[in-house]
Formats: C-alpha cells, sequence, structure tokens
C-alpha cells in the first residue's frame, strides 16, 4: 500500500511519475489540548511508517472546531466495519473524545527512500544487490557500480544525489585505484552535479581541504587515522613518508607532536601546506610550526629525514590561548602572557608512518643502518628508545588472520635482513584494519626498529638485499 509505483522501462528519472494516493481512516481528536493523551491511549492503532507522521490536520468535512488534529490509523482500521476497531478507540467514540473520518494521505516522491526509488525503477532481475553503497569525501559521493547497473548510472546517481542533500556531484570510478599512476588516483565520471572536486573533509577535530581527483583519499579509513594518532605523545617526533593531505599529519600536530610529513605527489604536498596553515590547536599553536613537509621519494626521505633531523634545533614558546579583549587592560597597556611551556624538537623519530599498503614493505630496507653512526643517542646508552615503525599492507584473510601474520611477518623479517617476532609480544603487532575484498585484507604492521637493523653498518648488509 506504502510502495511507490514501479515503472522499470524509467531510464531519465521522472520525479512526477512517483505518486500515491493511500485511502485510510483518522480519528479527529474534538479538543486539542488531549491529543497527547489520545495519542498514548490509542499507541497501537496509530500507524507508524517511517518518514510519516501520524498527527495531521483534520480533513475539511471536520471543520466544526478550528485546528482540529487527528491521529492517523492503521490501514486495517475501516471507517464503516465496526469490528475492526479496538475497545480502546470504541471507548474514546463512545465517549465523544474522538469522531472517525475519511482520510485521504497523498504520497509523492520526497516521502520515497533512494532504495524505494531505485527498487522501483530497477528490473527485479537486478534487486539482488541494488547499489546502495558509496564513499562519501566531502561534497561527493563517489560510486564503483557494477557492469550491470551502467546502463542505469544517471538514474542512480539523480535519485542519489535527492535523498542526500550535503551531495552536490555524483562520480563513478572506471578504473582501479592507481591502474595508471603512482598517486593512486583513478579516473572517473561525472554522473550528476558538477565536476568540482576540490573538498573539505572533517576529520579529527581537522579541517582537510584537497582535489579529489589529484589526489588518494579514503573515508573508511578515519577510525584508523584516530586509532594510530592516538598512540602518539606530545613532544615526540613522527616521521610520515606518505602522508597523503596530513589525516595523520594533522592530528598529530594538533596534540603537540613534531611531525615530518612527506608526499610523492605534488598534489598531496600542496594540499597538505595548506591544510597546515589552516588549522591551529587548542592553545593557539600553528600547525605549521610543528610540520615540515616535504616532496620526495620516500625511501630516500626515511634516511634524510633522520640526519637532518640529528642536525635539527627548533623549538616554540606555547602560550595559553587568550581573547582579544583580554589582550589589553583598561588602560590599554600590552597584555603580558606567561609562556605555558617550551617545546624542544627531539633528535630521533618515536614513530614512522608507512601508509602505502600496496608497496610499503619494499621501503624498510632503508632503515638498515639509520642511526648506525649514532648509538649513543638510543638505547641503552640513553633512555630514548629505537622508533615504532607501523607499515601498511594487504594479505588475504582468514578467521584469525594468523597464516596473514605469520606471511607479514616474514616479509618484513626479509626487507630487514633479521627476524621479526610474530605478534604476542608487546613491541609487535599486526592490526586488521579493514577487508578491501572478499579475499584481500589490509593490516598496519607495528614493531620496533630492532637494534640490530639500526645500528647496523652498511656495508655489513646481507648479500643479494
Amino acid at each position: 500500500m506504502f510502495r511507490p509505483p514501479i515503472n522499470r522501462a524509467m531510464r531519465t528519472l521522472d520525479r512526477s511519475f512517483f505518486r500515491k494516493d493511500v485511502n485510510l481512516t483518522a480519528a479527529c481528536v474534538m479538543d486539542s489540548k488531549q491529543i497527547a493523551t489520545c495519542r498514548k491511549v490509542l499507541h497501537d492503532d496509530i500507524i507508524k511508517l517511517e518518514r510519516l507522521p501520524p498527527i495531521r490536520s483534520a480533513p475539511p468535512n471536520i471543520s466544526a472546531v478550528k485546528n482540529t488534529k487527528c491521529l492517523l490509523l492503521k490501514p486495517d482500521t475501516r471507517l464503516e466495519d465496526r469490528t475492526s476497531w479496538s475497545p480502546r478507540l470504541r471507548d474514546l467514540i463512545e465517549a465523544q473524545q474522538v469522531l472517525l473520518t475519511p482520510f485521504h494521505l497523498e504520497l509523492d516522491y520526497n516521502y520515497w527512500t533512494y532504495h524505494d526509488i531505485i527498487s522501483a525503477i530497477l528490473p527485479e532481475s537486478e534487486q539482488d544487490e541494488i547499489p546502495v553503497g558509496f564513499s562519501v569525501v566531502g561534497h561527493v559521493a563517489h560510486l564503483n557500480l557494477r557492469d550491470q547497473y551502467l546502463p542505469y548510472k544517471t538514474l542512480i546517481a539523480s535519485v542519489l544525489m535527492d535523498k542526500n542533500p550535503t551531495i552536490r556531484t555524483v562520480i563513478n570510478k572506471i578504473d582501479d585505484v592507481g591502474e595508471e599512476n603512482e598517486f593512486r588516483t583513478f579516473r572517473y565520471e561525472v554522473l550528476a552535479g558538477p565536476d568540482d572536486m576540490n573538498v573539505e573533509v572533517k576529520e579529527q577535530d581537522c579541517i582537510l581541504n584537497f582535489d579529489y581527483s589529484k589526489v588518494y583519499w579514503n573515508t573508511r579509513l578515519g577510525t584508523e587515522h584516530h586509532r594510530l594518532v592516538s598512540e602518539f605523545k606530545p613532544g615526540e617526533a613522527v616521521c610520515d613518508v606518505m602522508a597523503g593531505v596530513g589525516p595523520f599529519a594533522l592530528p598529530a600536530a594538533k596534540k603537540k607532536v613534531w611531525v615530518w610529513a612527506n608526499d610523492l605527489n605534488p598534489g598531496s604536498y600542496r594540499s597538505l601546506v595548506a591544510n597546515a596553515k589552516r588549522n591551529k590547536d587548542s592553545m593557539a599553536v600553528k600547525v605549521t610550526q610543528l610540520i615540515r613537509a616535504s616532496c620526495e621519494d620516500g625511501h630516500s626521505f626515511i634516511r634524510t629525514s633522520s640526519i637532518q633531523l640529528l642536525n635539527s634545533n627548533r623549538q616554540i614558546t606555547i602560550h595559553p590561548k587568550v581573547s582579544r579583549t583580554a589582550r589589553t587592560t583598561e588602560n590599554q597597556k600590552p597584555f603580558h602572557q606567561t609562556p605555558v611551556e617550551v617545546l624542544k624538537e627531539p633528535k630521533t623519530f618515536s614513530h614512522y608512518i608507512l601508509n602505502l599498503p600496496a608497496s610499503a614493505l619494499t621501503f624498510l630496507s632503508n632503515f638498515i643502518g639509520i642511526y648506525g653512526h649514532h648509538e649513543h643517542l638510543l638505547y641503552p646508552h640513553t633512555d630514548v628508545k629505537l622508533p615504532m615503525v607501523h607499515v601498511y599492507c594487504f594479505s588475504t584473510k582468514s578467521d584469525d588472520n594468523k597464516a596473514e601474520e605469520a606471511k607479514i611477518c616474514g616479509e618484513i623479517s626479509w626487507q630487514l635482513g633479521y627476524k621479526i617476532k610474530v605478534p604476542g609480544d608487546e613491541e609487535m603487532e599486526i592490526w586488521d584494519v579493514r577487508d578491501v575484498a572478499p579475499q584481500k585484507r589490509m593490516f598496519c604492521a607495528s614493531f620496533r626498529l630492532p637494534a640490530e637493523v639500526a645500528f647496523r653498518k652498511v656495508d655489513a648488509v646481507l648479500e643479494g638485499r
């Protein structure tokens, strides 16, 4: 009764087609002050449908009392059939608290959901897997339609945009991410709205602006970004080797972490720099003071950034954030702030992030001998521990991930020329990030860089590395 009309021949969206008249029975409440009481008494009799308020203005035939309201009753309650009335409804009628009347309910395109409309348009043979999943990046909805739904792509996009007011552009991916370039971007077609890919995304209290057509972004990684950033401590230094537009770097800097952020993609680098300028932390520290951005190859950046950090002497003075009115006294004397703290950049990184799942493991050999001539700066010569390395990768999937963990540890060991323990030790963890395909899963392997690797003399690297 409440389903939309069906038109499986429709190829161009006709919103006016989706109209339906439903004849119901309504209980008009004679005293408007009793509407809440009557609604409570008739709780089991009132119609209960999403997006369909049961309280309505009484129809024109009930005009004796101004502003009379009525309650829409379930379809099985019929005006002419007293046997369909519940005892509760009969009592209210006999007490002259309500009056039954026909009610003509008009439903239109705006009432039905995306799923309702698409189900009424697609052929019955294509109803098993109606395309409902999509990613939202700012104002852009990103579809990945299967071949059988391509003839209906314009219809699908139009309805999707109608039913999601924040979406202004709908695109469909027409190749795999990274299929044509190393920056993990993709070719797309615009299905609805303007070809405007300049988006704004909010994540971890940060605002990120970027051109979605020129950089990599995955909305589904928001939880993972938060998880890893939560492990960083104020005052630490983090090396983000494949930083993208800053989903790790910006929130880390906002918690007073020194971040050396790099990305090979010039578009990502420009967005990272611009985003750093837009964001401040709660103590009015500019993120640009804590982020050092680079645009170079990640292999070389792992080593050059570590050397440059050893020679860096940066520090910032942090003051409390004050209002403009508090900056001067009544006689206009300058307002003097007392520094909260002086934040000094450490000489070594506490964390390295390698977020390029398809190939990040191949970057690990760059850690061999990275502190070969600086053992005196690190444990056991000082209290400073060797850095944690967080490397993302893809593998197969299983119920317990044991086979995958062994495979990942084996690859890490091969790249480092050193046997890495399987998870269980507090210095080694393999985190299940998300499923990316029926037989493919994304992981994050986090491990403490072994002293045997970090302090190894380069000329002692195993043959074949």
